[in-house]
């Protein structure tokens, strides 16, 4: 079975007053790894900078903080916040300053050899701000498929044209 990452939808709800806005993202991945493996990849200091960040803060409980520091561009791109849900092996949900609340949930499938992960990320911000995300979360979590595949991200070639054509494409629905 091959990773098969479900276009992100979204939704928006009235504006805040605080910045626009509230923005819903919405993902579902069919990974073919087990949980164990999927988790160390998303709730790990070890498994997150193959695909998303370096995680110089991770307390792994409820009400932990957490530092992610982006590695795609600026080295200043570090955004601390606190893990707002814990659930070993199937909920991690970081809420950080600059994404918001980014839910992972991860379910067995496949007789346990695959899993499931449904991905909510919540935040205030415009539509320009949903569609750069919705785009960057999307090329984050092809990333994922291939470091759960033993290719973890070489940042050093990262570009942002991947990132540009899915942009493009959700800017088109």
């Amino acid at each position: 079975m091959n990773a098969r990452i479900g276009q992100g939808t979204s939704r928006t709800e009235g504006s805040t007053g605080t910045g626009g806005p509230t923005q819903h993202l919405h993902y579902e991945l069919h990974l073919p790894h087990p949980v164990e493996k999927v988790w160390a990849a998303v709730a790990s200091p070890e498994g997150l900078p193959g695909w998303l960040a370096a995680a110089d803060v991770l307390e792994p409980r409820l009400g932990g903080a957490v530092t992610l520091r982006w590695l795609n561009g600026d080295e200043a791109a570090s955004h601390s916040g606190h893990i707002t849900a814990w659930d070993l092996e199937h909920v991690a949900e970081y809420t950080i300053d600059l994404h918001g609340r980014c839910r992972f949930h991860l379910e067995p499938a496949d007789a346990k050899t695959g899993t499931t992960v449904r991905f909510t990320n919540e935040f205030t911000g415009d539509d320009e701000l949903r569609l750069d995300c919705l785009a960057g979360w999307h090329n984050h979590f092809e990333f994922l498929a291939d470091a759960l595949d033993g290719h973890p991200k070489d940042w050093s070639t990262w570009s942002l044209d991947r990132w540009r054509e899915l942009r493009e494409q959700y800017a088109q629905g």
